[in-house]
């Protein structure tokens, strides 16, 4: 990766963390509103083909110092990242279809209508704008879901931020089943949702 998009990549860090972008000149600062939805790939390795490569020209140091160009501080502030495994040929011909578009249209549109009624008399219009006492208020936990987010913080080494991060996701998760209450299943899903987390990464 050259080291101007390393360098980009880190500057992107405020506005998503505040959605905002602070300019500063030598007379004066000024912000601007930077609410975006950011979308990002990478190849899992220098030569792109970990853990397939048939020559095995990457070794795990060079794959190590390849995936630390993205810093920890930066993941952080990624709700999602996750593994895309290779697709095998017996998947490419499977004439089996997987949900209808329609279907997920659907159960978008009534996850957000239920973000709607639930921040209706609030200052934010969806999960991802959840400050603290948003997460406090809406992503209360039973003690079967905290004794699993409090196993995966001290197993994955995780963040403060991240610790909110999984609990917007599950969150939206649980609105996308349309039920009130969050449980262990919506937690376990969001926590594998940051694999990068747990594979190759210095966070």
């Amino acid at each position: 990766m050259p080291e101007f998009k390393r360098t980009v990549l880190e500057v992107m860090r405020q506005p998503l963390e505040d959605r905002e972008v602070t300019i500063s000149r030598a007379k004066f600062t000024v912000n601007y509103p930077a609410s975006f939805m950011l979308v990002a790939s990478m190849n899992p390795s220098p030569s792109g083909f970990f853990p397939d490569d048939p020559n095995n020209t990457s070794s795990q140091f060079e794959m190590q110092r390849y995936m630390n160009k993205l810093s920890g501080p930066l993941l952080d502030r990624i709700d999602i990242h996750i593994e895309v495994q290779k697709v095998e040929f017996d998947q490419l011909a499977d004439k089996r279809k997987g949900e209808q578009s329609d279907e997920i249209r659907r159960r978008v549109l009534i996850a957000r209508e239920i973000q709607t009624n639930r921040y209706k008399n609030s200052d934010i219009h969806y999960n991802a704008q959840m400050g603290p006492r948003d997460i406090e208020k809406f992503c209360e936990l039973d003690e079967a879901s905290k004794t699993l987010i409090k196993t995966a913080m001290e197993k994955l080494n995780l963040s403060a931020r991240a610790y909110d991060r999984i609990l917007k996701v599950s969150r939206t998760i649980a609105d996308l089943e349309e039920s009130e209450v969050l449980n262990a299943a919506h937690i376990s899903e969001a926590i594998q949702y940051r694999s990068l987390d747990r594979e190759f990464w210095n966070v």
